[in-house]
């Protein structure tokens, strides 16, 4: 809230409001005697108590608070749709060590698997250059703010001068906020259904790196809300044919009856990032949306 030139008190959204704020209050009420009253946790102003927010009561007031503050900071940043990408966190840049590997096997797998960091920081790079074009309010990149393909996201982002998103979770490894996250744009969330709604809200266009099971699961949830119409249809990539087929056997899916044969064809298969951005592109040109 700030004065204005009349005198009256108002947002800074303009909106007139003569009612103190909270965190006036709550500043005031940090500033009074300690006493054994005052310190007595139930004296905490409901809002500005942690433990209280985290009771297990309060599990529905703490998914909205995980939904509005990323929604809210992303509205005022005037962010109107993202390219998703996501990827193992193991998978190391070109000339760096395999961190992850757990035997030799593990190594040179993950190592060669570096082609797949450059593809996505080429990748990146080709969404932000477009994204310019909109003062870097559309094709905005996102990925999930960690290590290995997502650092090498929100990297290709960076090395054209745009800004991006990195929506991390609390894990017990690998997810510390990666060094290339816009750092009024990197968001940490408890819930994985909250972050994983923020990844689909705003997406123009969904790239899938080779990963583990938590690549999987964020695939196989874009999949299911693509083929069951609660999502509409758009560019949903998968990077390295060869892995892929090799580890889902779309085909025997289909053969079996439990999806039906044209649903594979909401896929698309690339091993290079201009392959992807010209999937990307095509669908917006026959689509009249830019």
């Amino acid at each position: 809230m700030g004065k204005g030139k009349n005198g009256k008190w108002r947002r800074k959204d303009g909106v007139w409001d003569p009612l103190k704020t909270s965190s006036a209050d709550r500043q005031r009420a940090e500033a009074v005697p300690k006493t054994p009253q005052s310190l007595s946790p139930t004296y905490r102003l409901a809002y500005a108590d942690e433990d209280f927010l985290c009771r297990e009561e309060l599990r529905p007031i703490r998914l909205q608070l995980e939904l509005m503050k990323t929604e809210m900071a992303l509205v005022e940043r005037g962010i109107k749709s993202t390219v998703v990408m996501f990827g193992g966190a193991r998978i190391p840049a070109p000339g760096q060590a395999a961190w992850a590997a757990r035997n030799e096997v593990q190594r040179v797998n993950l190592e060669a698997a570096s082609v797949y960091y450059e593809e996505a920081r080429k990748f990146a790079r080709l969404c932000a250059r477009y994204s310019a074009k909109f003062d870097f309010h559309e094709y905005v990149i996102v990925t999930g703010g960690g290590p290995g393909v997502m650092e090498a996201g929100n990297r290709g982002a960076a090395e054209e001068g745009a800004p991006s998103i990195g929506l991390n979770i609390v894990l017990p490894h690998e997810q510390a906020p990666n060094a290339y996250v816009t750092p009024e744009l990197s968001f940490n969330f408890h819930y994985f259904a909250i972050r994983k709604m923020h990844f689909m809200v705003r997406a123009k266009a969904i790239a899938v790196f080779p990963g583990g099971f938590g690549t999987l699961d964020e695939f196989f949830e874009c999949l299911t809300l693509i083929q069951t119409g609660r999502m509409a249809r758009l560019p949903l990539i998968l990077f390295g044919e060869k892995f892929w087929r090799g580890i889902v056997n779309f085909a025997a899916l289909a053969e079996f009856g439990t999806i039906a044969p044209d649903d594979i064809n909401l896929i698309s298969f690339v091993d290079t990032a201009e392959a992807a951005w010209k999937i990307v592109t095509d669908f917006y040109e026959h689509s009249g949306e830019h």
